[in-house]
């Protein structure tokens, strides 16, 4: 089951010997941190064990919002907004943001208390926002309104492409003098007397003042394989590709049973909303009960199932030493298999909701595995047992649209320098 198709990128071939800082994973963040690092004068190496970009930061909606994110998030969210408006011209890439405008929907009663709830988290922004109703609901959503009790719309989120946002990242590291080498796992940290002093990578070691873990959904088990703790699990999402058709809202919208965003292409995004698989591992048994806060919030957002998932985790679990294969080099991308009950009924409320949908085709459909915390917001932090070695990980499916912020935010905590938001609630030590 493919991912969506990337565009090719012309990674570096040689391993430096030495550098300031070694980024691990390819995503957005990583990507986000190298160029961060690379236009401050340091020299970096980003080590992608697959291909840039060919796990979650190209599977996910593509949404940048500030609309429903956790308190905690927002005020670098606010960040990341500023980051993207001029994100093309920085990079010289493009990356297809625009300020398309998203609306959460409500049904009930109770779900459009819970808007008016989170819209008090606005105040101190100066963002506009609005509950709509009757005549202005449907003047953006069309017929579909009438069915709607209200639509919290906020018209300055918006959203971007995936399949070109970190492409166009990582690329523009490569021009400020970062080293990109895909293809390259990382297969062990290089310490001395507790202190990071470099990596070692399937093609050699590389020495290095500094590491960044941006592994995504493959941070816990590097972590634990370094006798370090992260209590993090992989949710499964599945997305699809429809072909363009006219009669679709231009603005992205998240319903009862589905989620849908215009494509650059013209085509839309679709998913089934907060349908989400989860599968059964090992992991489930050790750590699952940190998060039984999150599940018990919304108990129908997670479907839990047994697959071969178990197996291949259990397998990976066995210790590797830097000599030897890892798991990362036995599995370059996660490429899982989408829930085709989850595109069934996100494909069949969408097309409920704007029946012009029923001219337009699947032309594609994928899974992603997120990478959740306990707490749904992200690891931002230094690793205290292990000086020089940070973390930026666990982004809980809101990755992409706060990435060049998190980036920004991980290259401070690397350097030193002033961070741009207080770190203190994205910090590892919380999970004590």
């Amino acid at each position: 089951m493919p991912g969506p198709q990337l565009p090719q990128f012309n990674a570096d071939r040689t391993l430096p010997n030495a550098v300031d800082v070694v980024v691990i994973g390819g995503g957005i963040i990583g990507a986000s941190t190298a160029l961060e690092l690379a236009e401050r004068g340091h020299s970096v190496l980003l080590c992608e064990k697959g291909q840039i970009a060919g796990e979650q930061s190209s599977r996910n909606w593509g949404w940048v919002r500030m609309s429903q994110r956790d308190p905690r998030e927002m005020e670098l969210m606010s960040h990341a907004f500023r980051i993207w408006e001029g994100l093309d011209e920085r990079t010289g890439y493009a990356t297809g943001f625009t300020r398309s405008g998203i609306m959460f929907t409500a049904k009930t009663r109770r779900r459009e208390a819970e808007l008016v709830r989170w819209a008090e988290n606005l105040k101190g922004f100066d963002l506009p926002s609005q509950m709509l109703t009757g005549k202005a609901l449907e003047a953006l959503v069309g017929g579909y309104g009438k069915r709607l009790r209200a639509g919290f719309h906020m018209p300055t989120d918006g959203r971007a492409e995936p399949q070109m946002a970190t492409h166009a990242i990582a690329s523009a590291a490569c021009d400020k003098g970062a080293t990109v080498i895909t293809g390259c796992a990382v297969r062990a940290l290089d310490v001395e007397a507790g202190r990071i002093r470099g990596v070692i990578t399937e093609k050699g070691r590389v020495a290095a003042t500094a590491v960044v873990l941006a592994g995504g959904a493959w941070s816990r088990l590097f972590l634990r394989n370094e006798g370090l703790f992260l209590p993090q699990l992989k949710v499964l999402n599945s997305v699809m590709r429809l072909s363009p058709v006219e009669g679709v809202p231009e603005i992205a919208l998240w319903a009862n049973g589905f989620a849908i965003r215009k494509r650059a292409d013209g085509g839309f995004t679709v998913a089934a909303g907060t349908e989400n698989s989860f599968d059964i591992v090992p992991d489930t048994f050790r750590i699952g009960y940190r998060f039984l806060p999150a599940f018990l919030n919304d108990v129908t957002a997670v479907g839990f199932r047994f697959t071969n998932r178990w197996s291949i985790e259990a397998a990976e679990e066995r210790p590797w030493g830097p000599q030897d294969r890892s798991p990362f080099e036995r599995s370059r991308i996660l490429d899982p298999e989408p829930s085709q009950k989850a595109l069934r009924r996100g494909l069949a409320a969408a097309r409920e909701a704007f029946p012009a949908l029923e001219k337009s085709d699947v032309t594609q459909s994928w899974g992603g595995l997120i990478d959740v915390t306990p707490d749904e917001i992200p690891v931002i932090s230094e690793v205290q047992a292990r000086p020089g070695l940070f973390v930026s990980t666990g982004y809980s499916g809101h990755g992409f649209g706060i990435g060049p912020a998190a980036g920004r935010l991980t290259a401070d905590l690397v350097t030193g320098d002033a961070p741009i938001v207080d770190p203190r609630p994205f910090r590892l030590s919380r999970f004590k």
